[in-house]
């Protein structure tokens, strides 16, 4: 008869007498290791369920007058700064021009308010060329095809709804 406590000898080499034999260490990696796994698989799924998930947003822009250079295009969320100040938008990206159209992408982007400002930087000199009275030389656009009177175009012209779903808007560049 065995002593309180002990194993029965007909456990000795079976699978619960090699378990018995890990060691805490051993046993403690293996369960950060199906931690770790539960959390990877689960993690998308833990997230509130009314969170939108980031999207993407594109501008194609049509009508440039030549394959010149690049565009720039800016993501603005607030009035502050738009269009002209690039230190005051979301995102900014260059993208190249081929056929006399660009397409810019932003992402990810959280769904909210926003107005976007591109220009054909034509010379390749990273900035908006303008002549003497501040006008630009180079071809420009906003979104919702905003203009502006004696001034660019206004935030709340321009400025638009994205639900955070893909989305591209098409702009066609004004000279």
């Amino acid at each position: 008869m065995n002593a309180p406590g002990a194993r029965p000898e007909a456990c000795s080499g079976c699978a619960l007498d090699r378990r018995a034999r890990m060691s805490w260490e051993s046993f403690s990696h293996l369960v950060l290791i199906a931690c770790t796994l539960c959390v990877a698989a689960l993690g998308p799924a833990s997230a509130r369920a009314d969170a939108v998930p980031p999207g993407a947003l594109s501008v194609r822009l049509v009508g440039l007058r030549n394959d010149h250079g690049r565009s720039g295009c800016e993501l603005f969320a607030s009035e502050k700064g738009f269009p002209t100040d690039s230190k005051a938008a979301v995102q900014s990206v260059w993208c190249p021009i081929d056929g006399r159209e660009s397409i810019c992408h932003f992402s990810p982007v959280l769904p909210g308010t926003y107005a976007i400002a591109c220009f054909h930087d034509e010379n390749a000199n990273s900035k908006c060329d303008t002549g003497f009275l501040g006008i630009p030389t180079e071809g420009t656009v906003a979104s919702n095809q905003a203009k502006g009177f004696m001034g660019p175009p206004k935030f709340k012209d321009a400025k638009f709804s994205f639900l955070g779903h893909p989305t591209e808007l098409r702009l066609r560049m004004e000279y």
